[in-house]
């Protein structure tokens, strides 16, 4: 069994959700993360912000950001045990990220830490 990042990406990040919003979408989201825990397949996650953030460029230089006005942002990922990318992505069907609309959600396999495949 590998392990899969579920990879949270928000088309505009630029709009900010109430208060009420996101009490709503963190209930949803931990009720979407308890049913995979539940399947004993959930590994961990996190959300990212924006606050203190910095970009390094390949020349080194190093810039605030990114910043919510940029075309898509990732929100934050949870990592999962599957037996294929097609049953982690069963798993991503069910993220309430999917709800805002141009969101989506990247399934990757996770590179196994004694460089088998």
């Amino acid at each position: 069994m590998d392990e899969y990042a579920l990879i949270m990406r928000h088309e505009d990040g630029s709009k900010i959700a109430s208060p009420e919003q996101m009490e709503i979408w963190m209930k949803a989201t931990m009720d979407w993360i308890g049913g995979i825990a539940a399947q004993n397949k959930f590994v961990s996650g996190t959300g990212l912000l924006f606050d203190d953030a910095k970009v390094v460029h390949h020349n080194k230089m190093v810039t605030n950001g990114p910043f919510g006005e940029i075309k898509e942002t990732i929100g934050g990922f949870i990592t999962v045990k599957a037996d294929s990318a097609e049953e982690a992505a069963e798993f991503a069907k069910g993220c309430p990220v999917l709800g805002g609309e141009g969101n989506t959600m990247e399934v990757r396999r996770i590179a196994k830490r004694d460089g088998a495949h």
